[in-house]
């Protein structure tokens, strides 16, 4: 029983926030601040989705933007998938080929990997001057090339890592029998690691696609007017005349396509989750 509460309460905890903000996207104006609190709508109301999503209200209340001018939720919404999708792609399939060169060839050994994983524990304003500098000089600071490569290189750490795991439980016996008939390595693991491992795969990418979707850091420093990302479209609107409708209906469409992505991937997804974690 203590243990039960105990889990309750922490599922309570965890929820709470969820049901806040999608109960706070539906609330009229007046009830964004209410005291006492309204916890649910009585007339619940698509109007904070209207503004946000269609009417492109970008500001906040009565507050004007006098910055440069911005692009709409729907821009950075795009700007924020094609990020995310691209690097999480490269990152997963790179991370990948590392992982089984380190499993097969002990080309790097689970202690280097995990100082490959530690130089993420570096804080992002630590780096965020010489990052700032290299990209500025490149020429692709503002640029979606360049949020995808530098979230390509952050993440290839968490995949290298996490896909060794999955690599180790494949049999080795189909890679050998693969050999015996000619096959090249690079053959052997494009045409039959690669797709023994789609449930790793899948899994590995939803974990980083949710990590370069809801990145903010690097995004602020590197975004000016022409690539701006979810995270720091939704920024705009803090203390913005507090609306907080406006801030909740923004979020909840910022969270919808990692759910959707998570249902169409979820059968693979289970089994990915799992694989890892079972020897052989």
């Amino acid at each position: 029983m203590i243990r039960h509460g105990l889990l309750l309460s922490w599922l309570a905890i965890v929820v709470f926030p969820l049901f806040w903000i999608v109960a706070t996207s539906f609330k009229p104006p007046q009830d964004w601040n209410a005291r006492p609190a309204v916890w649910w709508p009585s007339e619940p109301t698509l109007f904070n989705y209207v503004q946000v999503w269609v009417n492109d209200f970008a500001t906040g209340i009565g507050t004007p933007w006098d910055g440069p001018e911005v692009i709409g939720p729907w821009g950075a919404l795009v700007n924020t998938f094609t990020i995310a999708l691209i690097s999480s792609t490269v990152a997963t399939v790179f991370g990948a080929v590392v992982a089984y060169g380190a499993s097969r060839y002990r080309i790097l050994t689970d202690s280097q990997l995990l100082y490959f994983l530690m130089l993420r524990m570096i804080p992002p304003f630590v780096v965020a001057a010489p990052v700032f500098l290299w990209f500025s000089a490149l020429g692709i600071e503002d640029t979606i090339i360049g949020l995808i490569m530098l979230y390509t290189l952050i993440t290839v750490p968490y995949a290298m890592l996490v896909m060794k795991s999955f690599v180790d439980d494949l049999p080795r016996e189909i890679e050998y029998a693969a050999e015996m008939l000619g096959a090249s390595r690079w053959r052997i693991i494009w045409e039959i690691v690669l797709p023994m491992l789609r449930s790793g795969l899948a899994a590995t990418f939803l974990f980083l696609f949710i990590l370069n979707w809801s990145e903010y850091f690097f995004a602020l420093i590197l975004s000016k007017t022409d690539v701006s990302t979810l995270p720091v479209h939704l920024n705009r609107w803090a203390g913005n005349g507090g609306a907080n409708g406006f801030q909740a209906a923004l979020s909840v469409g910022a969270t919808l396509p990692l759910i959707v992505i998570g249902l169409l991937i979820r059968k693979h997804l289970v089994r990915g989750l799992s694989f890892g974690f079972v020897r052989r």
